[in-house]
């Protein structure tokens, strides 16, 4: 890579509105860009408020000036400055270059296999998959559709257990009837079991990455959308959670648009509910002020909706069923070592577009839960649990851990005067994006923290909570992951081309960049390295875009040795602690792919691209481990111009056929065990119920 130029790697860089069609916008998240932006407070929040003040006067009392002091020393090696440990070995790869190839594109030297694909079988009861002739009862037993978050949990040597989100369909090139505006029964009934999550035992094949998926192992399971789950902790059974179909304001059929997640120290799955708002028609309906306020605040379409379930079930019909929709929007936990378990909706982390649900132990032992709201000016959340982890407890030692304790919304305040943050991405004059923040108490079990604001109310609109309190808007804060080796915690911001536009939030040094289409990757140090703390330092590893672009930023790292990237998403870590991301919606030209960057040592910032997936497609949920690398293939062929008939991808069984979101492993080709270039580090399977390395 050193004799490799930025020049080498861009075949074209041309500027182009990005990957993303259409049809992704209107089918993931319900054209949630192209509507107004739900977030129109006026909060005003300390980095505003102080902008104009010294770097001296930004910064706190001294326990946050010297973590932010501690945090400058581990981020200055790339200006020259010793680094506080060097980086391991990553990975042995050459990066590719950019790629518009409908396939997944990996490096010369590996191999590549598909482990799931939409349709495939869980159950031997399950007909064959048969695109032509769907029903609910079929895809209930089959893989759903657009895979998401992957997780993996150790069984025993040669056997791991697969959690998958399926975050939601489109129904435009599912089935070959399909009718704009029109949805029937048949195809409403396929796309909500279609939704959900699968939990499928998979076998591996020695000596390689492949993996198996089990047939009929006694672990496998589908949640739907028509499954039952449970609400619990502090707002369950309030009035506000309260339907016709159930009084008790406890019982909920579903989980919808569930995006990434996290597996728990304590063998549990946090799966996240992200684009809820999509599937609720009929706003307008509503006439009290406030409750069309809190409903615009969430994004909630005022008339029909693109799917119109509606027009089947009224449980999607807001003027029918006002409060269903306040049952969207939660982390849940789910047990995937017993298939007869309800999965459990935990109201005490807030309801708001969640992306992320990742769990770590405290220095005190508590469960610390981090969650991003993937929306433009929206926040990054934490809470943290009352109670301590059994940590061999199993989910039943842990049954309401998620259900007491504080939830958190993050400020951040900047070290450098605001006329240094000029939009462009040049650097101030202290050499870095960085600064001090604090965690913001939301409510701590049934106590209210925000004036006006019952618990429940803050738990129910925990964005209006937080609007409240002025956390800190972020430029679409997605996945949010804990280095395992290093103990930061890294936040991938996707993009916000309203930042700094008319009537909107202007730059602040969290978010530095006018317009910003590309996206960027903030890191994060929590006092004493302690989850729990209540103030962390931080500073922006990466400004993503063309590194030929004065305003990218790769932690200082020399721009003509790194691969160009935009739009991050989800992020994972290796086991040497090197952070790996995915991206959503390139806007380069090229497809959407995963990219190792180096966190530590002289090559801090180096971002080398591994792979690139199919056209139309998202890479989603990496998983990273000495064995493998596995990626979700989401929304393949997902373009403007494809239909059932005529696809704009063939991939992953070419010839004519439909595309198909599917799990794919890529290993090292090698005759021995692939390991980590000079590390040689064998595979060691975790005990069972304690996750294997793997991020959401």
């Amino acid at each position: 890579m050193a004799s490799m130029s930025i020049r080498d790697l861009l075949p074209f860089l041309a500027p182009v509105h990005g990957n993303r069609s259409s049809l992704t916008c209107k089918m993931k998240c319900g054209d949630a860009c192209f509507h107004e932006v739900p977030n129109t407070s006026a909060n005003e929040y300390f980095g505003d408020v102080v902008a104009s003040v010294s770097r001296r006067g930004l910064l706190k009392a001294g326990a946050v000036v010297g973590l932010a002091g501690a945090f400058g020393a581990v981020i200055t090696s790339q200006q020259g400055t010793p680094a506080l440990a060097a980086p391991r070995q990553a990975f042995d790869f050459e990066a590719i270059a950019p790629q518009t190839t409908d396939s997944v594109f990996i490096p010369e030297g590996w191999e590549q296999d598909i482990v799931m694909r939409w349709g495939d079988k869980l159950f031997s009861s399950a007909p064959d998959f048969d695109p032509q002739r769907q029903t609910r009862a079929a895809q209930e037993q089959q893989f759903g559709y657009n895979c998401d978050f992957l997780g993996f949990f150790p069984l025993d040597r040669g056997t791991e257990l697969m959690m998958v989100n399926h975050e939601y369909t489109d129904e435009y090139i599912m089935f070959p009837d399909f009718v704009e505006g029109v949805s029937t029964k048949e195809q409403t009934d396929v796309a909500l079991a279609a939704h959900g999550l699968s939990i499928v035992a998979v076998a591996k094949e020695h000596r390689s990455g492949r993996l198996t998926p089990i047939v009929d192992h006694r672990l496998n399971r589908r949640l739907t959308a028509f499954s039952e789950f449970e609400l619990t902790g502090p707002a369950a059974g309030h009035d506000l959670l309260r339907t016709s179909e159930d009084p008790t304001g406890t019982k909920v059929l579903g989980t919808l648009n569930n995006c990434a997640g996290g597996l728990t120290p304590w063998g549990t799955w946090l799966t996240a509910e992200e684009n809820f708002n999509q599937y609720f028609a009929n706003a307008n309906s509503v006439t009290d002020p406030a409750e069309r306020a809190r409903l615009a605040r969430y994004g909630l379409p005022g008339g029909s909706t693109e799917r119109r379930w509606e027009e089947h079930y009224d449980r999607f019909d807001i003027a029918k069923e006002p409060n269903e929709v306040n049952r969207f929007g939660w982390v849940v936990e789910v047990d995937p070592f017993d298939p007869t378990s309800t999965p459990k909706k935990r109201t005490m982390l807030g309801r708001f577009k969640h992306e992320a649900g990742t769990a770590v132990i405290s220095a005190d032992g508590r469960a610390v839960v981090y969650s991003g709201d993937d929306e433009r000016f929206d926040y990054l959340y934490k809470f943290v649990s009352e109670g301590k982890v059994d940590v061999d407890g199993g989910a039943a030692g842990n049954t309401d851990l998620l259900d007491r304790g504080t939830l958190y919304g993050a400020r951040f305040t900047g070290d450098s005067p605001a006329a240094e943050i000029d939009g462009t991405g040049k650097l101030p004059s202290d050499g870095a994006f960085d600064g001090s923040g604090e965690w913001i108490p939301l409510v701590t079990n049934d106590v209210s923290h925000v004036p006006g604001f019952t618990a429940a109310e803050v738990l129910v609109y925990t964005r209006q909570a937080a609007d409240q309190v002025g956390a800190t808007k972020m430029d679409r804060p997605e996945d949010v992951e804990t280095n395992p080796v290093n103990r930061r915690v890294y936040m991938a911001l996707t993009n916000n081309t309203q930042r700094g536009t008319a009537g909107r939030a202007g730059v602040d040094e969290a978010n530095p960049i006018t317009a910003n289409k590309h996206g960027h990757v903030i890191e994060m140090v929590e006092a004493g390295d302690d989850p729990a703390a209540t103030t962390f330092a931080w500073n922006i590893l990466l400004l993503c875009g063309d590194p030929n672009d004065p305003s990218t930023y790769f932690a200082g790292f020399d721009k003509s040795q790194v691969s160009p990237i935009s739009c991050p998403d989800n992020v994972a870590f290796d086991s040497v602690g090197n952070l790996w991301v995915s991206t959503d919606g390139n806007k380069l030209g090229a497809h959407d792919g995963l990219y190792e960057v180096i966190v530590d040592g002289e090559q801090r910032g180096r971002v080398r691209q591994f792979l690139s997936v199919p056209k139309g497609a998202e890479c989603c949920g990496p998983v990273i481990t000495d064995e493998r690398v596995n990626i979700a293939v989401q929304h393949p062929g997902e373009t403007d111009d494809s239909t059932f008939v005529n696809p704009s991808s063939n991939w992953p069984d070419g010839g004519n056929s439909i595309p198909r979101p599917s799990v794919v492993s890529v290993w090292r080709k090698l005759p021995g065990k692939p390991d980590f270039a000079g590390q040689g580090k064998p595979s060691h399977a975790g005990e069972k119920g304690k996750p294997a390395h793997a991020q959401g």
